[in-house]
């Protein structure tokens, strides 16, 4: 798998995170999203963990590069600009965004040339008020208000995810090539008098005076459908076989 890891990219700071596996599902997400700077600040558990690496599944350019810190004060030391993730502000004055809204900012800034990261808390009690405090400005997910619990790597991925809409290259879109060339309109033509033919046979336009309407009603269904050649052919023989079925009967 390609690292791709994006110069100038979102560091993830996980203050105090409790369990090695989790640890490694964040660097997992990150990488997904082409991020790189995990900083970890008194993880419970000790660094280095053979849990977290096991739970990044490849992710090991993440995992190899993990930076240890006593303080959060000190895993931010270098960053221009610090968000703090957070289900609700308690007793305090700062801004509030969406994910979507702080990575908007949050790429304006790096393209700057700031530096920039995202405080993420403890698994059971989430971020500290001291630590919310060191942030510029809080981020908290639009979840359904009876059920808000996500778990640590679900919150890092929510937020590399709208980093990544932002700063990866656009997905070209693709088609899948017909096995078969595109129906020419002659053979649609020639589709529309054998279906009719038939229908007027079975009798089934009726009242007469709405076989009109009915015919370009059906004729506008199968032009939609962008048929190939063979799709032609298949319902030329769906048509003939419905025909011969009906004669025995």
């Amino acid at each position: 798998m390609s690292a791709e890891p994006m110069v100038g990219g979102l560091a993830v700071i996980l203050c105090e995170p409790q369990l090695g596996e989790n640890i490694g599902a964040v660097a997992r997400a990150m990488l997904n999203c082409g991020l790189t700077d995990l900083r970890l600040v008194n993880p419970r558990d000790g660094w280095p963990s053979e849990p977290a690496r096991a739970a990044a599944a490849g992710a090991d350019i993440v995992i190899d590069g993990v930076r240890l810190f006593d303080t959060t004060e000190a895993a931010i030391a270098d960053l221009q600009h610090v968000y703090a993730t957070t289900a609700r502000l308690r007793d305090m004055v700062k801004p509030v965004m969406s994910p979507d809204a702080a990575a908007d900012r949050m790429v304006a800034e790096t393209a700057q040339g700031g530096r920039c990261g995202v405080l993420f808390g403890r698994e059971r009690s989430g971020l500290t008020n001291d630590q919310v405090a060191l942030a510029d400005a809080a981020v908290t997910f639009p979840l359904n208000p009876g059920f808000t619990s996500l778990n640590l790597a679900q919150a890092v991925l929510l937020i590399g995810w709208e980093w990544r809409k932002r700063t990866a290259e656009p997905m070209p879109a693709e088609t899948v090539p017909a096995i078969s060339p595109p129906a020419t309109h002659g053979d649609l033509v020639h589709l529309f008098a054998h279906l009719e033919a038939e229908l007027d046979t079975g009798g089934f336009f009726h009242p007469p005076e709405k076989r009109g309407h009915t015919i370009r009603n059906l004729r506008n269904l199968l032009t939609r459908a962008n048929m190939t050649e063979q799709d032609v052919k298949t319902l030329h023989g769906v048509i003939t076989a419905l025909v011969q079925l009906r004669r025995r009967g």
